[in-house]
């Protein structure tokens, strides 16, 4: 029963954030019909890719290198020997 109450409170701080989220974009909006001053503003801006910047690829370098390393040292494990012994006692008192 708590699990069925746990799963609905989940649902509902869903829609509640994703209502909250859909009125602070609405917020946002400059073409709303409601405003009756116009103003032009002409703004120059530049703009560069993220993928652009040396930082990114020395990150993701490092990243692959990370997993391919664990990639290939996982593999060490299958190497090892293990051996098991079954002790039975009979009682026979």
């Amino acid at each position: 029963m708590k699990q069925i109450h746990f799963r609905n409170t989940g649902r509902f701080l869903m829609i509640f954030l994703l209502s909250i989220l859909q009125l602070s974009l609405w917020a946002q909006d400059s073409t709303s019909s409601h405003s009756s001053n116009s103003v032009t503003t002409k703004e120059t801006t530049t703009t560069t890719n993220w993928y652009m910047q040396p930082w990114v690829w020395v990150v993701g370098g490092a990243v692959l290198l990370i997993i391919l390393v664990a990639l290939l040292r996982g593999n060490s494990s299958r190497n090892k020997e293990v051996t098991r012994t079954t002790i039975i006692k009979d009682d026979k008192s």
